[in-house]
């Protein structure tokens, strides 16, 4: 069985990561459209029309604009944009992110691709509100850096051009796009403080948790997290010092694995909860793949 796939915005930063995971596969045909048209809807629908599953990688406004239409054809859609991850019509494309929930998305006509920094985040706190090691009404606090590709086309720029070359920080007036995602999948009642930094390097992300636990803590945080994500192919529990003595954000870029640990001080509590994840791979591209894949039933990890 050959799989049509329409990638709406594929000249762009997500969607040319999608091509590359995609272009080499014999299960996967690309329908594409050439330079003139690419932006016309008429032709972006009459593309959409001829795939089984179209992936747009567009700006909200872009997606908000084609989707009434689209949502008329019978084609089954994954969105990359912020535009649907908490509309209730549409499945959040986080397979790991519960018990059963690879299901709920390989059945789910319209799937909303994570953000990058929720991915790492919910990746952290879900199995902890979960198993009652963190309570939902909790104050968390998140920190966490990004490659500068996680910022778009103008801030991509920005560093290539040379015009930006530090590590800075941003979003510290708590209103980002993905704090609505981290709020709601992780389980929480109470909206997280998200403080984002972005670093001098394209690609890579680490997510940090920190948590004022109970003596002993840490351990009972790792038994957690393996018991929740037991068997999966993308997310891996490992112990601290398999990150090194200085975590690389870029440890696992090109791949679109997901790694967990904690570290802290068994005797006073103190925690840190750490999640690290290329931000084009498991936290964009990567993710947009394996969701294709459950939702016309390849193997979860072909093009992976």
């Amino acid at each position: 069985m050959t799989i049509k796939v329409f990638i709406d915005g594929e000249a762009g930063t997500t969607g040319l990561q999608i091509r590359e995971r995609l272009v080499n596969r014999r299960d996967v045909e690309l329908i594409s459209l050439p330079n003139e048209t690419r932006k016309e809807i008429p032709a972006r629908l009459e593309a959409a029309d001829k795939a089984d599953v179209a992936i747009l990688c567009l700006p909200d406004a872009s997606v908000h604009e084609i989707m009434p239409e689209m949502a008329k054809l019978s084609t089954r859609v994954i969105d990359a944009s912020t535009a649907h991850r908490v509309d209730p019509d549409w499945t959040y494309g986080f397979p790991e992110m519960t018990a059963g929930h690879s299901d709920a998305v390989a059945n789910a006509k319209f799937v909303a691709n994570p953000g990058c920094y929720p991915t790492g985040a919910i990746g952290l706190l879900r199995p902890m509100v979960e198993a009652g090691l963190i309570p939902a009404d909790a104050a968390v606090s998140i920190n966490a850096i990004s490659g500068y590709t996680g910022g778009g086309k103008s801030m991509i720029a920005e560093f290539e051009t040379g015009a930006e070359d530090a590590d800075f920080i941003y979003g510290t007036a708590q209103t980002h796009k993905h704090l609505p995602e981290m709020k709601l999948y992780s389980g929480l009642s109470v909206k997280p403080i998200f403080v984002p930094s972005v670093g001098p390097y394209a690609q890579g992300m680490v997510v940090q948790v920190p948590w004022h636990g109970a003596p002993g803590f840490a351990a009972q945080a790792m038994d957690a997290l393996r018991a929740h994500y037991n068997g999966s192919s993308f997310v891996s529990v490992v112990e601290r010092e398999t990150m090194g003595v200085r975590i690389d954000p870029r440890r696992l870029n090109g791949t679109n694995r997901l790694e967990l640990t904690v570290d802290g001080d068994p005797e006073t509590g103190a925690t840190v909860l750490i999640a690290v994840l290329d931000n084009l791979g498991k936290g964009a591209s990567g993710a947009a793949v394996q969701n294709l894949n459950l939702m016309t039933g390849a193997a979860e990890t072909s093009g992976l």
